[in-house]
């Protein structure tokens, strides 16, 4: 079997593990049960098919019928925690505990990296802002953005960019962009890019009442949509922003870093 720390979700990890058991002898869901301690003898599929969840006492049973112990033991019990989470703030302290039990093991944590980069918003603007500045300290491409991120906000960023290979130290304070493309799949980024996008949100609400009308366009428009139109306007959207993409690709010196939000959502209950 894999690594446990490549697993985010325990449902997964325990149906890879009944597989593998299967493959190497007679192994059932009830024996799988029994050996656990359930009376129930479909319990754990249950539990797999996300039909029930493990419960406080029935993580240790799992972890014990698993022959989970120690650090293996501890990610496994807050990987139940991050996926029986109900909101963002637990699943993202469940998911940090889990990234401490695999950094004091040196395991790697799979879309460690994407969680990392896209938790925070200073991180895509450091990313571009960076690069412009040769030679500037975090206090002054601190001060170069029109939000409140402090130096050592910028300062962590800059650590962190380079440490994923995302920035290349040039030399003192002078960094560019690598071609690395940050990329990961789960509930850990899509934690992440939540975080990131209502800080983005937050931003945009910022910039309403400090950026000039002339150096902004925040713009909407409500309407009413069928299931057909829906789908072709987020065609459109998607569209689009691979156009704003390819624009900005072409910039032949770069002066000052923008974000595009863009926004599509419901108001209202389907009638």
């Amino acid at each position: 079997m894999k690594p446990i720390t490549e697993y985010q979700d325990y449902r997964k990890y325990m149906l890879d593990y009944f597989e593998w058991r299967k493959r190497s002898s007679v192994f059932s869901w009830r024996e799988f049960s029994k050996i656990a301690g359930f009376a129930s003898p479909s319990y754990l599929k249950l539990v797999c098919d996300g039909k029930s969840s493990l419960s406080r006492v029935g993580v240790v049973q799992v972890a014990a019928a698993m022959g989970l112990a120690d650090s293996e033991f501890e990610y496994f019990k807050h990987m139940v925690d991050f996926t029986n989470a109900s909101d963002d703030g637990k699943k993202k302290e469940a998911f940090l505990k889990m990234k401490a039990v695999a950094n004091e093991q040196r395991a790697r944590v799979l879309n460690a990296e994407a969680f990392d980069y896209y938790e925070s918003a200073v991180n895509s603007v450091v990313r571009e802002l960076a690069p412009l500045m040769p030679g500037a300290l975090p206090g002054d491409i601190a001060k170069k953005i029109k939000h409140k991120f402090t130096a050592q906000q910028v300062r962590d960023s800059l650590k962190l960019l380079v440490k994923l290979n995302i920035l290349k130290a040039l030399g003192e304070n002078a960094y560019e962009q690598t071609d690395k493309v940050i990329k990961g799949s789960g509930e850990a980024l899509t934690l992440a890019l939540r975080s990131m996008n209502g800080q983005m949100l937050d931003l945009a609400r910022e910039a309403l009442e400090k950026v000039a009308p002339d150096e902004r366009n925040i713009s909407g428009v409500t309407i009413g949509v069928d299931e057909t139109a829906f789908k072709r306007i987020l065609e459109e959207v998607n569209h689009f922003r691979k156009q704003v993409i390819a624009i900005a690709g072409e910039s032949k010196k770069i002066n000052q870093v923008y974000r595009l939000n863009l926004q599509f959502f419901p108001l209202s209950e389907k009638v």
